[in-house]
């Protein structure tokens, strides 16, 4: 079990930027770094937060902590209030990695170092999609996601109604069609970034209106500045 400080209340710092080195692979992402203060947001993926050396500050679902680990589950409402040591942080697409599994992951790699938590993250098993309308529907969204991502393609691809997709959604991935869209949007365009596209390019790419429409998405979902946060990492694709 991870074991949490007592709670306490601290005025929120005023950082906002990302550096240090990131790790990307198709379902987690390792950040290892400065992760900086953020806005209180809450995002799709599993969050596990690991320092390698002081205790950091968060706020979650409202109270305030002081940790040197600390998981937060896809959707809740979280902010970094402080973060003054080096930490591992991972985000997990929650429909292949259970937080379970980011838990499992992080005691086996035993140091928590880039090499250790992400040959551990690489080990655990995936949770599979057993609906293949599911898996359908996910694949077309994915195709589609560069342009326009029609419910009624979606639902297609998934032999499925429209109200069948919606329920589909909502019951097994816990989000409705349209924010598992922009969530998936939102990946790309960050993947586009970190591979050294433009803010505009990148926010095109993934099918987002505009630059700033991306950069909203980014600033609810992550509580940063896209604009400040992504360029100072050093990133590695893992298979």
């Amino acid at each position: 079990m991870i074991a949490l400080s007592s709670i306490i209340r601290e005025p929120r710092l005023q950082q906002d930027s990302w550096q240090g080195t990131l790790w990307l692979a198709p379902d987690f992402a390792i950040l290892h770094g400065a992760a900086g203060a953020t806005d209180r947001h809450a995002h799709y993926a599993h969050q596990l937060m690991l320092s390698t050396g002081a205790p950091f500050t968060a706020e979650l679902d409202g109270s305030v902590h002081t940790a040197r680990h600390l998981l937060i589950e896809s959707l809740r409402p979280h902010a970094i209030v402080a973060a003054p040591a080096p930490m591992l942080t991972i985000y997990a697409e929650p429909q292949r990695l259970g937080g379970a599994a980011l838990l499992a992951a992080a005691a086996h790699a035993g140091a928590p170092t880039l090499d250790h938590v992400a040959a551990a993250l690489q080990a655990q098993p995936r949770e599979p999609l057993p609906d293949p309308r599911l898996r359908r529907a996910l694949e077309q969204v994915d195709i589609l996601l560069s342009g326009k991502v029609s419910a009624a393609a979606v639902a297609a691809a998934a032999h499925l109604s429209l109200s069948q997709l919606e329920r589909l959604f909502s019951a097994r991935l816990g989000l409705p069609v349209r924010r598992l869209v922009l969530w998936r949007r939102l990946r790309l365009a960050i993947r586009f970034i970190l591979l050294g596209s433009t803010l505009t390019d990148a926010a095109h790419g993934a099918g987002f209106a505009d630059a700033a429409h991306f950069s909203r998405t980014m600033r609810s979902l992550f509580g940063v500045r896209a604009d400040r946060s992504l360029r100072q990492l050093d990133v590695r694709l893992l298979d």
